[in-house]
């Protein structure tokens, strides 16, 4: 049982991505940016303004007060800094794209905000916004961010500027982590039932909201830590933003069972004296989500439908890919609910005001993904692989100069591909892609056909010195792969990446580049895994156990099960519940009750040693001997079982192999 896969590093990897991690101290070799970045962010914008006032209006319209200083744990570590995250003022720096520069500025504002009377925003706090509507008895909160610290900060912070109320309901607007994992800062359980509060979620929030990214979390772990350059210094060569708000906080989080579940299209409901009207959007930007209307407040909560950026159709760190022609339908139909609203508050940013605003806000959020997925369907159409499609299409001149259209989060080009994954997955239908040597041995045939690594690190030095990024990474690429300790390739790659960076519009990108760079020169960080598992425990206690044995059965070794014929049983003390476990032709099984013949072994334990095992936070001996775990039956059928799980590898490479 010593190889049992920890489950905390199989889910959640807003945490596990974004842990805290060290790097051996180093001198800072970052490079500025070259001529020919420069020159591109010059051109970058055209005519638009980036200084253009009603923005800065918008982003600052309500403030009543800013928060400063940090956000400390129960063991002293920093979650969130105020004042670090504040650094983006005056003109852009070469290595910053200017229209990123004041999507930062905007999103560096942090406070407390009326949106209008009964309703506020705390933004800043997170990555998303924790919004209050004052209800009958106390505040309705939605959303209520990433993390219990931040949660409860954001809480007490309001309470000392509006007085202190309760929390009279809890909303959440979708399934993802930043949206509900504070909510026990901001409400315990116990308070919840002693006081009947409302909780109200759309339907399959839960399923959703604790399957994300379980089977895949390793994978996701390490591509998020790219993804919102987590490891990088928050400065102008590093971390500036994240497209949808400043950073994503690292601490506890938890979650809330609903007690009210939305399951209608369109559904009415009165929380606390206050009319809602939800309206489901599943599938959206989230698998379960809502959007909901005040009409005696006369506003519109559009939740992450819409945002003041173009969001992801697929998410950089792995994820379904969404449907942009149902999220395009859904903004269709909001745009007909909010016109009885005169504003529109968001769960990232900042609100719009007024009719006329509202609705060319939303009809450009509604025609934007309308037309990347027309216009990727009629290429698709026409022969165009999605790499072609991805160069040829930009948005229109009218979409293109709406701020909020543009790619700090999602991007054109990825968002287009994902278009044509969501239609025709991977293969382009050119046979020679259909079965490709794998990248390693494609690499070092490349580089033999260069002429060797030398003189392919050569060209790749000809193309950084004429500002063509794109080739010396390719080309680098190749050599890396072929050759892992290639020092000069790493370094120019590095160089390459930090310019590609520096370029780049969407904070995604930029950091995904400039991590790449990192890595390059520094090596993986080294991330301690202790405080994620400790992080994830209220979450993980919520998880349905069928989904932690689809992740344990996905951790199987296939070929080292060929052959094997063996069952093991669950029994949950604490809990009807008990789960029977099967190898058969190399595939775990498992379903609620008994397996098929007769169990190896028996397993008797309560959930949260069974969590406890999982996350190894204790052996099965010491479980046993504190009596919290107890075996019937061949205790070798289950060492055998669990020497057959793999180790998830937690920070496996990315740039060679």
């Amino acid at each position: 049982m010593r190889n049992l896969p920890t489950l905390a590093a199989l889910a959640l990897p807003l945490l596990l991505g974004l842990a805290p991690a060290t790097f051996a101290q180093v001198a800072d070799v970052r490079q500025d940016a070259t001529a020919a970045t420069r020159a591109r962010q010059t051109a970058s914008l055209g005519t638009l303004d980036v200084n253009a006032p009603a923005s800065f209006e918008d982003a600052r319209r309500g403030l009543i007060a800013t928060p400063s200083g940090q956000v400390c744990n129960a063991q002293g570590q920093v979650v969130w800094d105020f004042d670090a995250l504040q650094f983006a003022q005056g003109e852009a720096p070469a290595t910053v794209h200017p229209s990123l520069w004041r999507h930062a500025r905007l999103n560096q504002t942090p406070g407390l905000y009326q949106v209008r009377e009964g309703i506020w925003q705390l933004r800043g706090f997170d990555l998303a916004n924790l919004t209050l509507i004052q209800g009958r008895t106390g505040w309705i909160v939605v959303d209520p961010l990433t993390t219990q610290e931040t949660a409860a900060a954001a809480l007490a912070f309001a309470r000392q500027h509006l007085g202190a109320q309760p929390v009279s309901g809890l909303v959440f607007t979708h399934s993802h982590v930043d949206h509900f994992g504070g909510a026990l800062g901001v409400l315990t359980a116990q308070d919840a039932k002693a006081r009947s509060v409302p909780i109200v979620a759309p339907v399959g929030f839960m399923e959703e909201a604790t399957s994300e990214n379980l089977l895949l979390g390793p994978a996701m772990s390490r591509r998020a830590g790219f993804m919102y350059g987590s490891q990088l210094p928050r400065d102008a060569r590093g971390v500036v933003d994240n497209g949808l708000g400043m950073a994503v906080a690292v601490g506890r989080i938890g979650i809330l069972p609903p007690t009210v579940l939305i399951d209608q299209p369109t559904q009415a409901l009165d929380i606390d004296g206050v009319r809602f009207v939800f309206h489901n959007v599943p599938g959206s930007e989230a698998p379960a989500e809502m959007v909901f209307e005040l009409p005696d407040l006369r506003a519109f909560g559009a939740a992450e439908l819409v945002s003041q950026t173009l969001h992801n159709l697929y998410t950089l760190r792995g994820a379904k890919v969404r449907d942009a022609l149902a999220w395009s339908r859904y903004i269709d139909s909001a745009i007909a609910h909010a016109r009885r609203a005169d504003v529109v508050f968001l769960q990232h940013g900042w609100p719009v005001w007024g009719r006329e605003r509202i609705d060319t806000f939303l009809t450009t959020q509604r025609d934007t993904y309308r037309y990347l997925h027309d216009q990727t369907v009629r290429l698709l159409n026409a022969g165009l692989t999605p790499g072609e499609i991805a160069e040829a299409v930009q948005l229109p001149s009218t979409l293109a100069a709406q701020w909020a259209s543009r790619g700090y989060y999602g991007t054109v080009k990825h968002n287009v591909r994902a278009v044509a994954q969501f239609y025709l997955g991977w293969f382009d239908a050119h046979p020679a892609t259909l079965d490709p040597l794998p990248p390693v041995e494609a690499a070092r045939r490349y580089v033999a056909l260069a002429g060797g690594a030398d003189a392919a690190v050569a060209a790749a030095r000809q193309a950084f010195d004429a500002g063509d990024y794109r080739w010396a990474a390719e080309l680098l690429r190749h050599v890396l792969l072929a050759d892992s300790n290639n020092a000069a390739a790493k370094d120019l790659m590095a160089r390459s990446f930090e310019q590609m960076g520096y370029a780049a519009e969407s904070a995604p990108w930029r950091n995904f580049y400039l991590t790449g760079a990192q890595e390059l020169r520094h090596g993986t960080a080294q991330r301690n895994a202790s405080g994620p598992r400790a992080a994830v425990a209220d979450m993980l206690m919520q998880t349905p156990i069928p989904q932690f044995l689809d992740a344990m059965a996905a951790s199987l070794n296939g070929p080292r099960a060929d052959g094997v014929r063996l069952a093991v049983a669950l029994r949950f003390t604490d809990a009807e519940e008990n789960h029977g476990l099967w190898i058969e032709n190399a595939v775990l099984h498992h379903r609620p009750g008994t397996p098929p013949w007769p169990a190896d072994a028996t397993l008797l334990l309560t959930k949260p040693a069974f969590l406890r095992l999982m996350n190894g936070q204790a052996t099965p001996q010491e479980l046993a001997a504190s009596g919290a775990l107890r075996m019937e039956g061949d205790a070798q059928a289950l060492r055998q079982l669990m020497g057959m799980l793999d180790q998830p590898v937690r920070d496996f490479p990315i740039m060679t192999r």
